[in-house]
């Protein structure tokens, strides 16, 4: 009896070795085959990272959704395996949406469909229920993507407008004589341009991509985190004014060099990091509210 139960444990063993040996196969093929589908346009997205300053937050998007995985692993452990052939439906969808966009040489499509992909795949291989816990950290790698330049322009040229119109109208309560013309500054002794990287839709969609993970984590109700998310377009908006006012402010008294060159790039950190720690006040007072409520 004892050898039949030794036998039978080591047989139960093997079969277990073989279910492992199985499933880490399937997903070593499985990622070979996306790599081999979209080598290229990961590549060229991570060019994009490298060569526009509008896009080197992507660097940190695919990290930061790693780690929002991660701190659901507690959720992700309870939740049963059910595969679902409908995934297969999906991930069809989303190839044809790949062949479409590479025939038409869009980029955007292309991109948005490597994320289809991987939630098919989440879906085939795991089932619904598993992949309805994913959808929102896989759905947070859109920050890593791109916009195509037509909306980017659309939204950064008005942006740009509106910028330089309020910081003149800031600057004027200073009594400081200034007026605009589009998205010129003159000024008594200097004229400054507001150019395209100075619209604030830079700084926009990186805080953007950073109130989205703080929301994700914090403990805060759905409707608490979708504010917390939008605050972000506000603090953004008002941060770039209060930057191009000041750097008017200084070039009036030092010349237009002071908005070049270092104290440019500096200014615009200096901005951000003020900008990061308005929405973590905004996260303070919403946990007060919650606590005073309870």
């Amino acid at each position: 009896m004892s050898f039949v139960k030794i036998m039978a444990g080591k047989t139960t063993n093997m079969n277990n070795y073989m279910l492992y040996f199985r499933r880490y196969l399937s997903i070593a093929i499985i990622l070979t085959c996306f790599l081999i589908l979209y080598n290229h346009v990961i590549f060229n997205m991570v060019q994009d990272w490298s060569v526009d300053d509008n896009y080197s937050h992507g660097f940190l998007i695919p990290f930061i959704s790693i780690f929002l995985i991660w701190q659901k692993k507690g959720k992700l452990a309870v939740i049963p395996i059910k595969p679902s052939n409908y995934g297969l439906i999906l991930l069809g969808t989303s190839l044809l949406l790949l062949f479409v966009s590479n025939i038409g040489a869009e980029l955007f499509t292309m991109r948005v469909s490597m994320l289809m992909v991987i939630l098919s795949l989440s879906v085939f291989i795991t089932g619904w229920k598993f992949s309805k816990a994913l959808c929102l950290p896989v759905a947070y790698l859109l920050f890593m993507i791109p916009f195509p330049a037509i909306i980017w322009n659309k939204i950064a040229f008005p942006l740009k407008l509106f910028a330089t119109q309020m910081a003149v109208s800031f600057i004027k309560i200073l009594n400081i004589p200034v007026y605009a013309e589009g998205n010129i500054i003159h000024l008594s002794n200097t004229t400054l341009e507001v150019v395209d990287a100075c619209s604030g839709l830079r700084s926009l969609t990186s805080l953007l991509a950073l109130s989205a993970a703080f929301a994700l984590i914090s403990q805060h109700s759905k409707l608490e985190k979708f504010f917390l998310f939008l605050s972000a377009i506000p603090i953004a908006i008002f941060m770039n004014i209060i930057r191009l006012s000041v750097t008017a402010i200084l070039a009036r008294q030092y010349g237009s060099r002071i908005a070049e060159g270092f104290l440019h790039d500096f200014s615009g950190i200096l901005v951000f990091f003020i900008a990061i720690i308005l929405i973590y006040i905004i996260h303070s007072l919403l946990r007060w509210c919650h606590a005073l409520r309870s």
